[in-house]
């Protein structure tokens, strides 16, 4: 089960990722489709973020095989842009080195800044 949470964040969401997600996880718990509607591309990127080490160092190489390793739909591009704009990864101006920030955003944050 993928639960998402944070121990930094202000205001302690704990988002069960699995379960909103139900509809858009194939029968290994991929994901086959990345969802349009907000809340649920909130909790997809959510579901993505758990696969990263906090303060870790990855290259573009590394976030496209964690990427692809948790969805069947092939387009780590747009998800790798999408977990950066919602804060659940930070890069590098260059784009070759990404790191999982030490605060995560919350589920409340996210909505209200997008």
């Amino acid at each position: 089960m993928f639960v998402y949470r944070c121990g930094t964040q202000k205001d302690g969401d704990i988002v069960n990722t699995e379960k909103q997600l139900s509809n858009f996880l194939d029968a290994n718990g991929r994901l086959y489709a990345f969802p349009a509607r907000r809340k649920m591309k909130i909790c997809s990127l959510m579901f993505f973020s758990e696969s990263f080490e906090t303060g870790r160092i990855y290259s573009e190489p590394e976030v496209n095989d964690i990427i692809n390793s948790h969805s069947t739909f092939n387009d780590p591009a747009t998800v790798r842009r999408e977990l950066c704009a919602y804060g659940f990864l930070e890069r590098t101006t260059d784009c070759k080195i990404y790191r999982k920030p030490e605060t995560c955003p919350t589920f409340n944050t996210t909505e209200e800044e997008h």
